[in-house]
């Protein structure tokens, strides 16, 4: 069942390495994303658990023998499997057996809920994250700028691709695969239909709790008019009276822990290194959707409106860097997360590695606050400890034009457009 037309995503490399260090993985992300073509890629044999001529004989085999489930040539998909929570534990119990990698990929839109599973699966089944498509991937930026290449000192060169406008649409339509290379109604048309699906039917189905279409969606207007920002429940409840609608603190709560469960939602965590002096660092993370065209369906705007309010397109922009940030960063072993302290310095995102590593990010969509961003950036240089910690290995400010340089100070600038994995 491999796609022909299939575009190769970084997740390709990503998998075939967990499949090679573990017996089963489990690649988790929201719907529409990808997950499934990306895992027939690599699959020999598949179980399709949303099949609607198979799904009833599926389900009753999965109670009655769930072992029944796993045979076929390895690795053998199991798609949508939290369908039947208890193929989780018979593949952790398979892989146990058989003691060999590569055995299954399981793909899943949903986390399951607790007490679903009997094991965590931990040392068994590898988790693996997948988002929508980065600009590198979806083929509109140039990419000639790699952000493994900034971790190793490598001088940045390169000229965005993309014009405002263009920015403004690749934002809007998102990086979902069924609308990258589609006609511009069809592809703007992708991430409101994702929107539907979550109001409408995602959003209850996804614990057994009913909620409010309406009240859904007024809270998904709230979160993209604080995208990329420390919003908190308080914030999301008092702007959701000014749509005219009411939501208590726990209802909030309710709904942000079903749209996390679907991968709609995602935390960007506050980075907490260690300072020279005594700055008290702010904890609070930002809020981003998965992809920042679900905030443009969710405000009901469009690629010309975000060129009338260049506020908000500001916003969405930084969700997009911090989106395609997420993406090179996986690959290369490193978190995504943002630096604010109680003087108000901040930068947009900081990619931290696993080995200890980091860079930082300050994100300005045009060219007029670049000599601001890096000021900014230097200052939060001078606070680090580097007796405790590793000196920065690059200090950005990512833009949305322009070209790719290192300046006199050493700060570089990169286009978004321009940056790859």
């Amino acid at each position: 069942m491999k796609k022909n037309n299939y575009r190769p995503r970084i997740a390709d490399s990503l998998l075939r390495e967990a499949l090679r260090a573990s017996g089963a993985v489990y690649i988790q992300g929201p719907k529409w994303c990808g997950k499934t073509w990306t895992a027939l890629q690599q699959a020999n044999s598949v179980l399709m658990m949303q099949d609607p001529d198979q799904t009833a004989n599926y389900m009753a085999m999965a109670e009655a023998k769930p072992s029944l489930l796993l045979d076929g040539a390895v690795p053998r998909l199991l798609d949508e499997w939290q369908m039947a929570p208890v193929l989780w534990d018979a593949v952790r119990f398979a892989g146990d057996r058989r003691g060999a990698q590569g055995q299954f990929i399981l793909t899943g839109s949903t986390k399951p809920l607790d007490g679903d599973v009997m094991h965590t699966g931990t040392g068994r089944i590898a988790r693996m994250r997948m988002r929508t498509m980065s600009l590198f991937e979806s083929g509109d930026p140039t990419g000639q700028v790699s952000l493994a290449s900034l971790f190793s000192g490598a001088e940045p060169e390169g000229i965005a691709g993309l014009d405002v406008e263009h920015l403004a649409f690749v934002t809007a339509r998102g990086g979902w695969p069924a609308a990258v290379g589609a006609d511009e109604g069809v592809g703007l048309q992708q991430a409101r239909n994702y929107l539907d699906a979550i109001v409408e039917t995602d959003v209850s189905e996804v614990d057994g709790m009913s909620r409010n279409p309406a009240r859904v969606r007024a809270l998904m207007r709230s979160i993209a008019r604080n995208v990329a920002g420390p919003a908190s429940v308080a914030t999301l409840c008092s702007d959701i009276a000014g749509d005219d609608e009411s939501l208590s603190p726990n209802t909030v709560r309710s709904y942000l822990k079903a749209l996390e469960r679907l991968f709609v939602i995602e935390d960007q965590p506050a980075w907490m290194p260690a300072l020279r002096s005594r700055t008290v660092l702010r904890a609070t993370a930002k809020r981003h959707f998965v992809d920042p065209s679900i905030a443009v369906a969710a405000l009901r705007t469009s690629p010309a409106g975000l060129l009338k309010d260049f506020n908000t397109f500001g916003f969405l922009f930084e969700s997009l860097c911090v989106r395609d940030l997420r993406i090179y960063a996986q690959k290369i072993g490193g978190d995504v997360c943002h630096y604010r302290d109680e003087t108000g310095l901040e930068a947009d995102a900081v990619v931290a590695l696993h080995d200890g590593r980091w860079g930082a990010f300050e994100v300005k969509m045009g060219q007029a606050r670049i000599d601001e961003a890096a000021a900014n950036l230097l200052r939060l240089k001078d606070r680090i400890d580097e007796r405790k910690m590793n000196p920065p290995s690059f200090l950005a400010v990512m833009t949305g034009n322009g070209y790719a340089v290192r300046r006199k100070d050493g700060v570089c600038v990169v286009p978004l457009p321009c940056l790859k994995d």
